[in-house]
């Protein structure tokens, strides 16, 4: 059974409830604001609105964030499925889940985003879906960054051709030449510092600008040198 597509809620190791609470605001969120673009994701997505790029790039956009902390993809289904797409209209919604699905292949984790997709197609058949690829992680070249460049490489294959779909690769300058990450670029090696949030999301924001404003969007867009 993969359990990246069956819709479950994240567990309460914690025993306080936040991951329902944060849920419950979003939904509230839903019904009282209006936004033209919606990120929905886990922590990498989560730490974006906290930086300087969102409030310059994203904010002006009209940008919702729904994203949760260690969401995985069944965690991020289960959130649409239970209402988090169903009073708000967006022309874009961009997806970034699967790093954290750690004890699942990259076929599962790859099915559990296409999962996703279904779902929002579903709700939004007129909104463009962007996909920004997992972020390598961790100090040095490791299973897990294999792992997240494998489901990139079977998403892109996937997407190619699909309508109103689009992959976009974030990852640029990231891995040095001599396979590490620098706590430059992620204090923790999992997170973008903000000097990487502006280098891994400007491919990002020039798509989303090409939406909104100018109609159909140019493929294979990659961060400007």
């Amino acid at each position: 059974m993969n359990t990246c597509s069956i819709p479950a809620p994240q567990q309460d190791t914690d025993g306080d409830g936040r991951w329902n609470s944060i849920h419950n605001r979003f939904l509230s969120d839903a019904k009282g604001k209006d936004g033209d673009v919606i990120f929905i994701g886990d922590s990498i997505l989560q730490a974006l609105e906290h930086t300087e790029v969102w409030n310059q790039w994203f904010a002006p956009l009209h940008c919702l964030n729904f994203s949760i902390h260690n969401d995985q993809t069944q965690n991020v289904l289960w959130r649409i499925k239970n209402g988090e797409l169903d009073h708000v209209d967006p022309k874009v919604i961009v997806v970034h889940v699967g790093t954290n699905n750690v004890d699942n292949t990259p076929e599962e984790v790859c099915e559990g985003i296409f999962e996703i997709i279904r779902s929002i197609k579903e709700k939004h058949p007129s909104a463009y879906i962007v996909l920004p690829s997992l972020l390598p992680r961790g100090q040095h070249p490791n299973k897990l960054r294999e792992r997240n460049a494998k489901i990139n490489a079977l998403l892109r294959e996937k997407v190619t051709n699909m309508n109103r779909v689009e992959m976009v690769a974030i990852d640029k300058g990231l891995i040095q030449n001599d396979g590490t990450i620098s706590h430059h670029d992620m204090h923790d090696y999992l997170i973008p510092t903000n000097a990487a949030c502006r280098k891994a999301f400007e491919p990002i924001h020039d798509l989303l600008q090409q939406i909104l404003f100018e109609g159909e969007p140019e493929k294979d867009l990659t961060p400007s040198e």
